[in-house]
């Protein structure tokens, strides 16, 4: 494969309420790793730090219900899951500049 295969999935955790709360955090991570391998056909799964650290962020208890995910496919045959962060155009924003009120002297 000479080049990257990159897609953008939102994956719902929604059933990882029925769990039990101990294990919740867990069965995040697994479904995301089940998700990916069923959609990018490839059994070899690394998860980004960054990605587990919003995974984990308020606990073992309460993972988060959905989860914006990039999925990429490299040349060393697994498949990379980071978080998506949308690239923002920098667009260039000039400053409201105030109107320039002369001092005015009263004599």
């Amino acid at each position: 494969m000479s080049q990257e295969l990159e897609r953008v999935y939102t994956i719902n955790l929604g059933k990882v309420l029925l769990s039990q709360s101990q294990h919740r955090a867990v069965r995040a991570i697994n479904m995301i790793k089940e998700f990916a391998r069923h959609h990018m056909k490839v059994e070899d799964i690394k998860i980004e730090e960054d990605l587990a650290h919003q995974i984990w962020a308020k606990g073992i208890r309460s993972p988060p219900r959905k989860i914006r995910v990039r999925m990429s496919k490299t040349d060393e045959g697994y498949v990379l899951v980071s978080p998506y962060e949308e690239e923002i155009e920098s667009k260039v924003t000039t400053e409201k500049e105030t109107p320039k009120v002369e001092d005015k002297v009263l004599f």
